[in-house]
């Protein structure tokens, strides 16, 4: 028998909705040809990975020597460590060494590493939605709740809201940034406000509450937007991250854990991340990636192909007739529905079908009467899609 949480997962309504329609684009390729079926599901960036990278691939497949495919400490290489170190030093403007950080399979490791570690039964996470669907499994999987705390009309953070929403229970605040779906990228003074409404409620419940940034798109970018150092305005703040989405390297599955120095008992922290990695039967992050990224994370990335494909999608939508919000970062364009659906998502993207158009229903990302595009697509699919946009929108 399947257990009982498993199968109320995969069989509700919202469960693996973009992969869903990824796999019905498939179907639809096959029966009208590629070029005629407009596939904005999933986020998977098309880059190529930089050429600082690949040379770091081949120098390290022509390793042969003893033991180079053993395992190695659960929490990576200390080599590899103190080469993250060095990047989020950088990013948040605080000096890091390797024992604040572990490598991951992934940030989908690192964010259940994270909550394993720190949630006890019934314990809350508050996330401002919209959100990465895939939260609310993540959260569900170590026995927390996710709280889901709608932002204001133009994506900031309603900090009133999540302040009610504070208590005892509360183990952590989850925050994507830049967002996916939206593309909003926290400011800095936002992320120092919700520092002391935390700071706040640590001080009244007595326990401490760890502000989880969940950073893959960070280096991704538009109009010399920047993501705020957190490390800077709140102690206990721990940063996942991945190199899927700016190096262009999602099937690696390489990620990591960066926790701030100045949190509470971080070498506690350290080692609950390391050995819930183990437990969770990860073990350890793949041992050829860790060599590779340690010789090549700073590698430079030209995403102004995202921008144009950005731009260039944003204006076949004013065309149609579709409202959305400007991304400030990640790949995606979050869309309103149209007032004739009333804001059913799920029945808008199974209209956009009939014009061979996939999208994502902003149900599934907490965001109901929207509807995701990923325009990390070829521009061919992105500029064959305005008749389809068009004719869709004048047919309503």
């Amino acid at each position: 028998m399947i257990a009982r949480h498993i199968q109320e997962s995969i069989n509700s309504k919202g469960a693996s909705v973009i992969r869903k329609m990824f796999e019905e684009g498939i179907v639809l390729k096959k029966e009208h040809g590629e070029d005629n079926v407009f596939d904005f599901t999933l986020g998977n960036p098309d880059l190529d990975p930089p050429e600082k990278v690949i040379k770091a691939i081949q120098e390290e497949a022509k390793d042969v020597s003893h033991g180079c495919h053993g395992y190695m400490p659960n929490a990576g290489y200390p080599f590899v460590r103190e080469a993250i170190a060095q990047k989020v030093s950088k990013e948040q403007g605080l000096p890091l060494s390797g024992s604040n950080v572990i490598m991951t399979v992934g940030a989908a490791s690192a964010l259940n590493c994270v909550f394993k570690s720190i949630l006890n039964p019934g314990d809350e996470v508050i996330v401002p939605a919209p959100f990465f669907a895939e939260y609310r499994h993540y959260a569900k999987n170590h026995g927390g709740i996710l709280v889901e705390v709608p932002s204001k009309s133009d994506f900031s953070l309603d900090l009133e809201a999540i302040k009610s929403k504070l208590s005892e229970k509360t183990a952590a605040i989850l925050i994507n940034n830049p967002n996916n779906p939206s593309g909003k990228i926290y400011s800095e003074d936002e992320i120092k406000e919700l520092a002391a409404i935390l700071n706040e409620n640590n001080n009244k419940t007595g326990r401490v509450t760890y502000l989880v940034c969940d950073e893959p798109y960070r280096a991704i970018v538009y109009d010399d937007a920047k993501v705020a150092p957190a490390f800077q305005f709140y102690d206990n703040t721990v940063i996942v991250s991945s190199f899927a989405k700016d190096l262009s390297l999602p099937g690696e599955r390489i990620g990591y854990i960066a926790v701030n120095p100045k949190s509470h008992e971080p070498e506690e922290f350290i080692k609950a991340v390391t050995f819930s990695l183990r437990v969770l039967g990860c073990v350890n992050a793949p041992a050829f990636f860790q060599k590779v990224i340690a010789k090549s994370w700073d590698a430079q990335v030209d995403y102004s192909s995202y921008k144009v494909r950005r731009d260039k999608l944003m204006a076949i939508l004013d065309k149609a007739g579709i409202e959305y919000f400007r991304p400030q970062g990640a790949f995606y364009l979050f869309c309103k529905v149209p007032a004739n659906f009333k804001g059913d998502d799920g029945d808008f993207t199974d209209y956009l079908k009939k014009y061979l158009i996939l999208a994502a229903p902003g149900s599934g990302f907490g965001g109901k009467g929207w509807f995701r595009l990923a325009y990390c697509v070829s521009e061919k699919t992105i500029t064959g899609s305005e008749k389809a946009f068009c004719q869709a929108m004048k047919n309503l």
